[in-house]
């Protein structure tokens, strides 16, 4: 038996409801209704999950969660908060504060035994090594005997009494073998199998399907529904073990089914409604689904969340106070960790405009909103099988790309070893190569981006009174996107030879070249009151044209971002840290919230929309760039409104000159 389950709740119907629903999945529980009488049961019993509520008569669950995490005897106990959704800063909290898992009441039974297994990953008394049977069939008396049979010839054994049942057991411990009987309550064996087929993580598995039909064609049905095997059943058990040894036998090495998330595995939606009705009947239509459901009624509730807890897809309200739908969700699309969850965004309106909107902004699905959910539900299941698809394809590529990287290396190793002059040579044909895409995307790209630009223009000039506002619209729109286009290229073009072209390092006076990036920023705009406090005598040993263009990019987004400020104040200074000199350029602009300052460096990453300020964010890539070809580091600190600096070191020249 697995070790047992601790509830903690107050309320005797919710604990009694636990302790019936978990043991008829066969996990055993304890109970306790308050954080005193959980403490005895930790201090006295090792358990290997705790199901604990929030609000507790005599005290703070998420407190007593933080007690477990702080014993060492108790810190690895998986813990599932469970909790009404009333106040979000409790899941989000919670989840902070070390929770696995957090569900809201009220809860789905089949989702929180899925997500108890999961989290327990409960390997019973098995012996070591043994493989594991899933046996689906309604008759206690025959699961019960098969279970004998099976385990007495060494395997490890999981039961279900439906078929709903099994595909989430399958789903949370990926069984070896599955033996599921043809007629079930709900859905039937062989349709049991077909799901199991249509799913990326269990497909591979083999299925036996026992049936007591007399009927000529079963046999034929069963193998056409994708079963492995065939059984009678009331052919002896030893039998059935013969099939499933032979099955076992015959499929061999099968593939990493725990590469993928299943299908059938415990989903978690998010659902983001200002509209507290609408968000409960969706929350209701989804959980009697199966699905467990994290209401957050606004955008701000949303990101907070998404932040600290993952889901399987969002469901957003386009139209909302504050943040809105649209906005939202370019957030999330923009966030490297959570970019790849489903979105699909609901709205009362039926207007073209808005779901093109929609789209545009990142959302993979858009659909009116009704009180029937049949549809909803239907595309919310697409979206979540294009995706379990998607990180299949992901993982194969992964594995592939892996492959031929170890192939490459040791191909490489052997070419050194054979002949360090081939080294050269290769290098220089990826060069050459280098050198010919960067002259296509030149010249081969920038003749279509000229004729797309100068026809759209050509069509405004010469025939614009005659087209309706939206057509000149989307004119506007291309010759916008297509000299978007040509600034990407440029800016690519100009980060490429950073990486490639040969350093001539010497000494450079930082202060001066400070000082005439400066001056050309003043000509460039006469009006601006901006104070620049250039340090001077600041030195350098370094590539003079790298490090001008690393003073132009820091200056110049410093000069930007210094706009909308009343009395713009930008400085360069240089200091010693413990022998090392670090240079720093400080503005008191828009600055930028921290959590983000990883993302600053990497190539077309943006944390302001081009109408606020332009660019194309390869600024500070190539800062990046350069930094790293003089053996230094980049560093960035600001504070949203309160400006920002940025700080590098170089590694000191073959003269060590330093400032």
């Amino acid at each position: 038996m697995s070790a047992p389950v601790l509830i903690v709740d107050d309320s005797l119907t919710v604990r009694m409801d636990l302790r019936e629903t978990l043991a008829a999945a066969g996990l055993d529980t304890a109970a306790c209704a308050g954080v005193a009488e959980a403490r005895r049961a930790l201090a006295e019993n090792r358990f290997a999950l705790v199901i604990l509520d929030v609000l507790l008569p005599d005290g703070d669950g998420i407190e007593l969660l933080k007690e477990i995490r702080e014993n060492p005897a108790t810190r690895d106990i998986a813990v599932m908060l469970l909790s009404t959704e009333a106040e979000v800063r409790d899941r989000i909290r919670g989840l902070q504060t070390g929770a696995d898992d957090y569900v809201g009441k009220p809860y789905e039974p089949a989702y929180l035994v899925a997500r108890a297994r999961e989290l327990m990953r409960d390997e019973g008394n098995a012996p070591e090594g043994a493989e594991t049977i899933l046996v689906i069939d309604d008759s206690v008396t025959f699961r019960e005997a098969l279970k004998d049979v099976l385990e007495g010839a060494g395997f490890r054994v999981l039961a279900a009494g439906s078929g709903e049942e099994g595909l989430r057991i399958a789903a949370a411990h990926r069984p070896s073998a599955i033996i599921v009987d043809g007629v079930l309550p709900g859905a039937d064996g062989a349709s049991v199998i077909r799901r199991i087929r249509l799913d990326a993580a269990l497909r591979g598995t083999p299925c036996l399907l026992l049936t007591g039909s007399e009927e000529e064609g079963a046999e034929i049905r069963a193998l056409d529904s994708g079963a492995d095997a065939f059984v009678r059943k009331e052919e002896d058990t030893a039998v059935v073990l013969a099939r499933l040894t032979a099955t076992l036998r015959s499929a061999g090495n099968q593939p990493d089914r725990h590469a993928a998330a299943s299908l059938h595995a415990p989903k978690r939606i998010l659902t983001v409604d200002d509209s507290e009705t609408y968000l409960q009947a969706i929350a209701e239509s989804l959980r009697g689904a199966g699905y467990e459901v994290v209401p957050a009624r606004s955008g701000e509730e949303a990101l907070e969340l998404l932040a600290v807890q993952p889901v399987d897809c969002v469901l957003l309200d386009l139209l909302m106070p504050g943040i809105g739908g649209e906005e939202a969700c370019r957030r999330i699309k923009a966030a490297p960790t959570i970019r790849d969850t489903p979105i699909i965004m609901l709205t009362a309106l039926e207007d073209r405009e808005a779901m093109i909107r929609g789209l545009g902004a990142g959302a993979d699905d858009y659909i009116a909103k009704s009180s029937d959910f049949a549809v909803l539900r239907a595309r919310l299941l697409a979206q979540l099988r294009r995706k379990q698809f998607e990180d299949e394809t992901r993982h194969i590529r992964e594995a592939l790309l892996h492959k031929e990287l170890e192939a490459a290396e040791a191909r490489a190793a052997r070419e050194v070893a054979e002949a360090r002059a081939a080294l050269v040579e290769e290098l220089e044909y990826k060069n050459n190569e280098l050198e010919a895409f960067s002259y296509s995307v030149s010249h081969d790209l920038r003749a279509p981006l000229r004729s797309i630009h100068g026809f759209s223009q050509a069509l405004l000039e010469d025939y614009g009174e005659s087209l309706v506002p939206q057509a000149q619209g989307y004119l506007n729109r291309v010759c916008a996107a297509a000299q978007r286009m040509g600034e990407l290229i440029d800016d690519l073009l100009q980060l490429s030879p950073v990486g490639r072209a040969p350093m001539q390092r010497q000494r450079v006076d930082l202060s001066a070249t400070a000082q005439a990036i400066v001056g050309a920023l003043r000509r460039s705009q006469p009006d601006r009151p901006v104070t620049a406090a250039i340090a001077a005598g600041v030195v350098a040993d370094g590539d003079p044209g790298l490090l001008r263009a690393l003073l132009e990019n820091l200056l110049g987004n410093a000069w930007k971002f210094t706009a909308a400020t009343e009395t713009a104040t930008i400085e360069f200074t240089a200091t010693c840290d413990r022998g090392t000199t670090v240079y720093t350029v400080r503005d008191n602009g828009v600055g930028f919230d921290m959590a983000y300052a990883e993302r600053l460096f990497a190539p077309f990453q943006r944390l302001h929309t081009e109408a606020e300020f332009p660019g194309t964010g390869i600024g500070l890539a190539t800062v990046r760039r350069i930094v790293d070809r003089h053996g230094g580091r980049v560093w960035a600190e600001a504070a949203i409104g309160k400006g920002a600096a940025f700080f590098w070191t170089l590694s000191p020249g073959p003269s060590g000159s330093k400032r």
